[in-house]
Order: structure tokens, then C-alpha cells, then sequence
């Protein structure tokens, strides 16, 4: 009876412990950590603008978020952090392929969703790549060029190509999409060896400035992004030679590349959309138990003088009394191609 007794009054003792207290097993929120190449670059910051406006929208994640500051071995360290942490998702645009597939690898070995962003990796041992097709960026860009020198078959013309990090692969498949398309034109002559412009105006316009007192005579520069290409301009500039150049460049931010190319700095740059939102997007689908693609494909389209314009008025950032065209917002076309362009997660 005595036993019975004790058992009794230890039952009533532990319900009467507060176990309301202790926070409930599905109010943990979802960690998720993200791995940035670099922010020195302004697409760069408008990714993590955007990926941190996506993630607010979700109050069960706790995001985190790890600058490599454009270093590899920094990058990889980021990584061993949220491994040790056990988050439930990584994040990462890796600065480089090789450097970082070991330790993408070891994560995903772990059993850590793994989600890929803008360049890819060595292996596909991870979730889900998401970003753009850069070869058909490339082989776009390629194909604009050529319709700029002469068209197809009678393009003629030197064209100085800049790379971005050359052990990228975004910088690696814009250069093979567009010598795919250039190759097949004998009158098209390209200059120099590649040259490593990592992405930076400032080198973009120092490999320029190197060009130009090479070479007597440059039709054409492609930039592998609007930062280097509008580096080059300058040069060009400076040297008294740009009114007899074309310039290419890829991103399309509109303050920037979509800016230039309505200016007349550039003849034209390639949208290159972020993926920071619809990496959020994903990763929630993912912890939601919903199953996703290994490969989400982002839209892309060519901005020149004929849309440039439109693209800054529906982002506000020139007045419609600037419009020659389209005072009341953009025409139907426009509206449908950037519309295209801009939604989010679409894959192709």
C-alpha cells in the first residue's frame, strides 16, 4: 500500500511541473543558412535583398546568413559552421566549383538539404541547382553580336571578349554559348588570350585600357557582366574611342545595366535574374515535406534600346514624361516580355 502510496504522489508531482514552459517540438523554428560568394558586387546585393525579403515573409524560419567575402576558404569554413549547427537547409553560391564541391558534398552526405545557387558545382551530389542557363545567355549575347556586325554570314568585325572569374562556371558557360555562335564566323576576329576580370568594373577597365593601346581598331566588347562592361566603356572613353564600339554586358539590373543601355552606354545586356527569392521558396516547399526539381532554369531576355526604356518605367525609375513611347506604362509587348522575365521561379 506504502508503494502505491509513493507512486501516486510522484504522478502528481510531476503533473504539476510546468511543462508549459517548455516550448513544443514543431515551434522550433526551421533554420536555414545561406552562403554568399561575395557582396561586392551590386548583383550580389540585390540576390541577398531579395532572398532576405522572401524569408521575412515566413515567420518559422530563422535565417542565417554567412558573407565568404569572396574567398573560397572562407566559404568553405561558412559551410562547416552550419554542418556543425545541424541547420535544416543550406544555401550556398559558391565563389568557385572545385574549392567548394568537398564540403557541399560532405553536408548533402549528412543528410543536409542542399541548395545550389547561381553557379554550379563539380557533382550534382546536392537538392537542387537554381539560376540561369549561362550558355544561352552566351550564345543569345553571340547571337546579338553577329546581327550587330553584319549578320549571319557577313558579320565582320574584332571583338574583345572580358571574362568574369575564369574558375566559375557562369563565366565559363558564357564564354562556350557565345564562342559556339562566333566561332562560325570567319570575318569575326576574337582579340587577346582571356583575361580574368573577376566580376570587377575596375579590372573590366583596366583590361581595356591594356586593349586599346594594343589594338588599332576593337567593333565590339563582351563583358560577362554590366559592371566589367561599363568599366571598359570607360576606358574606351578615356581613350577617345567608344563612339565606335558596341558593348555587351549580362545582369540587367535596372538601376544599373538597364540604366546604361538607355543612356547609350551600352548597346544591350542579357537579364540575368537573381535567385535569392525563389531559393527561399523552394526551401520552405522542401521543409513543407512537397518534393522540388533538381533544376529550376530562370527566365532570361535581351534589354536594348527597344525595351530599356519600358523596363525603367515599370520599375519607376524614370518619370513617364521621359517616355517617348509609352507615357502610360508599357505596351502590350513589353509588358508581356518582362513580365516573362521577371516572374518568379519559372522554370523553362
Amino acid at each position: 500500500m506504502r508503494q502505491v502510496l509513493k507512486v501516486f504522489i510522484l504522478i502528481v508531482c510531476m503533473a504539476a511541473l510546468p511543462w508549459s514552459e517548455t516550448p513544443a517540438a514543431e515551434d522550433k523554428p526551421f533554420v536555414i543558412g545561406f552562403s554568399q560568394a561575395t557582396t561586392t558586387e551590386p548583383w550580389r546585393l540585390l540576390f541577398n535583398k531579395e532572398l532576405r525579403t522572401e524569408a521575412a515573409k515566413y515567420p518559422e524560419i530563422e535565417l542565417i546568413v554567412r558573407d565568404g567575402q569572396d574567398d573560397a576558404q572562407k566559404q568553405f569554413s561558412d559551410v562547416e559552421e552550419f554542418i556543425d549547427q545541424r541547420v535544416d537547409v543550406i544555401l550556398i553560391s559558391p565563389k568557385v566549383a572545385g574549392a567548394l564541391t568537398p564540403v557541399v558534398n560532405k553536408a548533402f552526405n549528412m543528410g543536409i538539404p542542399i541548395i545550389v545557387l547561381d553557379r554550379d558545382l563539380a557533382n550534382k551530389r546536392y537538392t537542387q541547382f537554381i539560376g540561369g542557363d549561362n550558355k544561352r545567355i552566351g550564345r543569345t549575347a553571340g547571337e546579338y553580336a553577329v546581327a550587330r556586325l553584319g549578320g549571319k554570314g557577313k558579320a565582320r568585325g574584332n571583338i574583345l571578349e572580358i571574362w568574369g572569374g575564369m574558375k566559375s562556371t557562369p563565366a565559363q558557360d558564357r564564354h562556350q554559348g557565345f564562342a559556339d555562335v562566333i566561332s562560325r564566323e570567319p570575318g569575326i576576329n576574337s582579340l587577346i588570350e582571356p583575361r580574368d576580370g573577376d566580376w570587377k568594373q575596375d579590372l573590366g577597365y583596366e583590361i581595356m585600357a591594356d586593349a586599346v593601346e594594343r589594338f588599332d581598331k576593337i567593333d565590339l566588347v563582351y563583358a560577362h557582366n554590366d559592371p566589367m562592361a561599363y568599366g571598359a566603356y570607360l576606358a574606351a572613353k578615356d581613350a577617345g574611342h567608344e563612339k565606335s564600339m558596341k558593348f555587351l554586358g549580362i545582369d540587367g539590373i535596372p538601376a544599373e545595366g538597364v540604366r546604361w543601355v538607355h543612356e547609350g552606354v551600352l548597346t544591350a545586356t542579357f537579364l540575368y535574374m537573381t535567385p535569392g527569392a525563389e531559393g527561399i521558396r523552394q526551401a520552405m516547399k522542401l521543409l513543407r515535406g512537397e518534393s522540388i526539381p533538381p533544376r529550376v532554369t530562370l527566365p532570361t531576355m535581351t534589354i536594348d534600346k527597344s525595351n530599356a526604356e519600358d523596363i525603367l518605367l515599370r520599375h519607376g525609375l524614370i518619370g513617364d514624361q521621359q517616355g517617348s513611347k509609352t507615357k502610360n506604362g508599357l505596351t502590350s509587348i513589353a509588358a508581356g516580355a518582362v513580365a516573362a522575365a521577371t516572374r518568379p521561379g519559372g522554370s523553362e
